[in-house]
């Protein structure tokens, strides 16, 4: 799996980033509002990466920030929502908007997205409330690339904790501590109750 590529901007022509990688070029798909974050061609940026293999592509995706490709890997889960759609929706709101009005169940806020009629707006509360809804108290939205306390968060996701139960363990940590340290101290807090 490819987590994330750092390289030199070649070309950006939305929704594609074409992106250099030690004299490989990679073409990316991306949200629009990642390209309002990102810096101008031939400068370096990191972008985390999510890869999708069908059996007529492989398809790439880019984010700018953590919260970005875990609320795509999120909404592509739910029936009826491919890559386009997924991408539609991050381009449309904020990962923590999307989580806000996935948890208030605001149907017509999410079908004003591109792609996203009534049915599938009823389907993604459904189905990812209890998932998103602590999304939206997370500062995630508002993500710095490579801040340990996000990834702590999302580190708890992928094993399975609920959003709300990751962001209050990382939350009720100190301050300044390493990624490897704040999930250490999380697992240990999660496990008492």
């Amino acid at each position: 799996m490819i987590t994330a590529l750092r390289g030199v901007i070649v070309q950006k022509r939305p929704p594609w980033l074409w992106l250099e990688v030690q004299g490989v070029g990679y073409e990316l798909e991306m949200p629009l509002s990642s390209f309002y974050q990102m810096a101008d061609a031939g400068e370096s940026v990191l972008v985390h990466t999510h890869l999708t293999i069908r059996e007529d592509a492989h398809l790439l995706y880019g984010f700018m920030t953590v919260a970005e490709r875990d609320t795509f890997r999120l909404l592509i889960r739910v029936n009826g929502i491919g890559g386009k759609v997924a991408l539609a929706c991050l381009s449309g709101l904020s990962p923590e908007k999307l989580g806000q009005a996935v948890a208030e169940g605001n149907v017509a806020q999410l079908t004003a997205i591109p792609g996203i009629g009534p049915k599938t707006a009823e389907r993604l509360v459904v189905e990812l409330r209890d998932k998103m809804g602590g999304i939206s108290a997370l500062p995630m939205g508002r993500a710095v690339p490579g801040d340990p306390r996000q990834e702590a968060v999302a580190a708890l996701l992928t094993l399975g904790y609920k959003p709300v139960q990751a962001s209050q363990a990382i939350a009720s940590l100190a301050e300044g501590l390493g990624l490897e340290d704040l999930i250490r101290h999380a697992l240990q807090q999660l496990s008492r109750h």
